[in-house]
């Protein structure tokens, strides 16, 4: 079973191994709250952790709200496992960024994937 604790503890490792400032708490915006968010030069992302019996549909609405914030990129964190078995379509149109967390703490980019990235181009 995931534990929340175990997602925050691989995705905060994963981006200030990169450099970047991470802060994993509870961040109010309007009617929600997201999990937290890293900061990097003239950019924020806001992070919403989800466990695989967590409710992927009201993350999703949860980074909507932080886009209209003024988060620059959002980003839904969950297992490998449920990352692989979600629909991209709304990532897709939404302009989201999903991540997998592997059984080791190995965070990866599940979408959008490099593919996708080179088939859409660099924008």
């Amino acid at each position: 079973m995931t534990n929340l604790s175990w997602l925050k503890w691989a995705i905060t490792r994963h981006f200030r191994s990169q450099g970047l400032q991470v802060r994993m708490r509870s961040i109010r915006l309007g009617n929600v709250a997201i999990d937290g968010e890293v900061e990097g030069r003239g950019w924020k992302m806001a992070l919403e952790l989800k466990t695989p019996q967590d409710d992927i549909t009201r993350g999703i609405g949860q980074l909507a709200e932080a886009l209209a914030y003024g988060y620059n990129q959002v980003a839904l964190v969950t297992t490998l496992r449920s990352a692989k078995k979600i629909d991209p379509t709304v990532f897709d149109k939404l302009g989201l960024i999903l991540l997998g967390v592997d059984s080791k703490g190995n965070v990866q980019q599940v979408f959008p994937s490099y593919t996708s990235l080179m088939t859409e181009g660099f924008s």
